[in-house]
């Protein structure tokens, strides 16, 4: 069984710039880390070929140092994996970020199972995972708890629907995304980590695949358009209240009606 892991490198920090001009992330100098869902999704790969054999590598779409990223997933037990990096990408929705990917899906090569995270902490729309699978052609299940059982064919899974908990049946080729908590991931093996070699990351740009059309990548490819986007501004100021409960209460209404939140 082959499984290819979708993974995201996400600032390791709430404190980050905002380009005025652009609207999206000023990425460069900031401390990354790879998105902690993507770890619960990469663990169950990782899971699933020990119980079921196969092997397990990784894609991501991003800046060159996005391959810190890579290199940690084969650390943690995947083959290799695969940086999607063209400046031509920058700034994509995600629509145009699902689209990259699944150019790059088809040119890496045919996967039995693709895995993703819920969805990033710096987007958290939850929707590139759906849009993959609808590029390539292949079923989507999100909000995955288990996989139970994993034939030839397809696989026997577990997920949850709003208000309630389905048994759900796929069959090979698929997507799927799994929830937060649904494991403990393993850590990075520091062994594996000294003996990393050059050929455990791939480099694929635009020219790479086969639509080489710049007008389906980054923001020229992007359905939606950020109209305005800050970062929250901090404020302490705080407002306290003495006397009894009723005073208090009094006073706090008062305070809502003068700022006129109600």
């Amino acid at each position: 069984m082959k499984i290819l892991v979708c993974i995201k490198q996400v600032p390791g920090s709430s404190n980050v710039e905002v380009d005025p001009v652009t609207g999206v992330l000023k990425r460069d100098g900031v401390q990354s880390k790879m998105n902690p869902y993507d770890l619960y999704a990469l663990e169950l790969a990782l899971s699933l070929c020990e119980k079921y054999g196969g092997s397990v590598e990784t894609i991501t779409m991003g800046p060159p140092q996005a391959k810190a990223i890579i290199e940690e997933s084969v650390c943690m037990g995947a083959k290799s994996g695969t940086v999607l990096s063209d400046r031509k990408f920058a700034g994509a929705d995600v629509l145009a970020t699902a689209y990259t990917i699944a150019q790059g899906l088809k040119k890496i090569g045919d996967f039995d199972l693709i895995i993703c995270g819920k969805q990033t902490t710096d987007g958290d729309t939850a929707q590139v995972g759906s849009e993959v699978s609808e590029y390539l052609g292949i079923p989507n299940i999100s909000n995955v708890l288990s996989v139970d059982e994993v034939t030839k064919e397809g696989m026997t899974l577990t997920a949850s629907l709003d208000n309630k908990v389905v048994t759900m049946k796929a069959e090979f080729p698929c997507l799927i995304s799994a929830e937060g908590d649904i494991n403990s991931p393993r850590l990075p093996s520091y062994k594996v980590k000294k003996t990393l070699t050059e050929d455990a990351v791939k480099f694929l740009s635009m020219n790479d695949f086969d639509d080489k059309d710049e007008k389906h990548y980054g923001l020229s490819g992007s359905a939606t358009q950020v109209e305005r986007i800050f970062p929250p501004e901090k404020n302490t100021e705080k407002t306290s209240f003495d006397g009894t409960a009723e005073q208090q209460t009094e006073s706090l209404f008062s305070l809502i009606c003068d700022r006129k939140l109600i």
